[in-house]
């Protein structure tokens, strides 16, 4: 779960300034540290935390995220 946290930090810090100016209900800056956090193990990683993330903030997350994503494209293999 730890590494999924870190991935997820590393692609919204990948994310363009603009972006995140556009969709400031997205707590870009505490994802990013909590990344950091994670990646270079500054002090004891709290396991508690760590479930707190992956059972709250990552569904939230999620669903903000999913409002952001263009509409799928139509199956055209029929």
């Amino acid at each position: 779960m730890e590494r999924a946290i870190e991935i997820i930090g590393g692609a919204a810090r990948l994310v363009s300034p603009t972006f995140k100016a556009q969709h400031s209900e997205i707590p870009w800056q505490q994802i990013v540290a909590q990344r950091n956090v994670l990646a270079h193990e500054y002090g004891e990683i709290s396991q508690d935390r760590i479930w707190l993330v992956a059972a709250r903030r990552i569904p939230e997350l999620i669903g903000q995220l999913d409002s952001l994503l263009p509409p799928a494209p139509p199956n055209k293999s029929a």
